[in-house]
């Protein structure tokens, strides 16, 4: 009897010490990190949005946590190479993700070599980008009304751009094309620049820009609607699609800090209360918003349902507007 109460002493005893030492290794983990150089893996060109959120970033982490932070840029495929790079990448906390809300958009899009919502741990959006839906000068109209008045009126004749197929104007445009009933013709570009270079030349009627990207030429255009559910400080007279009958517009889009799903947590939260500090930095959220973006900064736990949400949102409008890639 003694010997099976001293076994059972001891297997208890040792279980007792193995939960110890995981918790200290979650703890010395915790402490521990950053002990290497980080990488931020920017899955587009440099010189864009996204690139230049990334390394204002990375240099105010770098200063903080006195490691080197690293931007590495890995353009390609819609984004989904880098994605995949950091999904695949070991989950030590020294491969995060720069990535856009394209992430969750594919999803429904097309088959993708990772699972956007299990294979990353999210930290925090960096900054949330609405977009303006603008119509040339040229176009005879002063609102949203007049322009489906108009389209309706001139079936097949007026256009709308976007920075390319699947993109989040490509949804928004296809949603106001199924909730208003008028017939805008899909034009996709390459990118940001040859969409605003369109506008202006008036190769285009209107367009669903971010503002990120059109801040500086917003002057030039009609701004007839912006997404999300307030309007914006900078154009304080545009009237939000929901303020003018429509739905599903409220998401916007965004730039945020992920790490491959099975990081540790204690890796996660270290990561994204450091990135919410430098988000709280003045001249952090002057540049943001310079750029005419929101700055984020919220918890993991909050950034994760925003991406179940938008994933949720985005997959209806798809389905809704039979959007498909060719």
């Amino acid at each position: 009897m003694k010997k099976t109460i001293t076994r059972r002493m001891t297997l208890a005893t040792l279980s007792s010490l193995a939960l110890m030492g995981a918790g200290s290794t979650l703890v010395q983990a915790q402490t521990a990190y950053p002990s290497q150089p980080i990488k931020f893996i920017v899955p587009y060109p440099a010189g864009g949005t996204t690139d230049v959120l990334a390394r204002m970033v990375a240099q105010k982490m770098q200063e903080s946590w006195q490691q080197t932070v690293v931007v590495e840029n890995k353009p390609g495929a819609g984004g989904t190479i880098g994605n995949n790079l950091v999904a695949k990448a070991p989950a030590d906390g020294y491969t995060v993700l720069f990535g856009i809300v394209a992430l969750v958009q594919q999803m429904t899009l097309m088959k993708l070599p990772y699972d956007p919502i299990k294979d990353f741990a999210p930290i925090s959006r960096v900054a949330i980008t609405p977009a303006v839906f603008a119509a040339s000068t040229t176009l005879p109209v002063n609102n949203l009304a007049e322009l489906i008045k108009l389209v309706k009126a001139n079936p097949g004749k007026y256009s709308f751009g976007t920075y390319g197929p699947g993109t989040s104007a490509h949804l928004q445009g296809e949603l106001l094309n199924l909730q208003t009933g008028i017939d805008l013709l899909h034009i996709p570009y390459q990118g940001a620049a040859p969409l605003v270079t369109a506008m202006l030349g008036g190769q285009l009627s209107t367009a669903f820009m971010d503002a990120g990207s059109s801040r500086q030429h917003i002057p030039k255009f009609k701004v007839l609607g912006v997404t999300g559910s307030e309007r914006l400080s900078w154009l304080p007279n545009v009237p939000t699609f929901k303020e003018q009958g429509l739905n599903s517009f409220e998401p916007m889009g965004w730039v945020g800090l992920l790490l491959p799903g099975a990081t540790p947590k204690p890796v996660v939260d270290k990561f994204s209360a450091e990135t919410q500090r430098i988000l709280k930095l003045p001249d952090v959220r002057e540049k943001i918003e310079a750029m005419g973006l929101i700055p984020g900064g919220e918890t993991s736990d909050s950034f994760g349902k925003v991406m179940k949400s938008d994933a949720d949102i985005y997959a209806r409008i798809i389905r809704d507007a039979k959007i498909t890639l060719n």
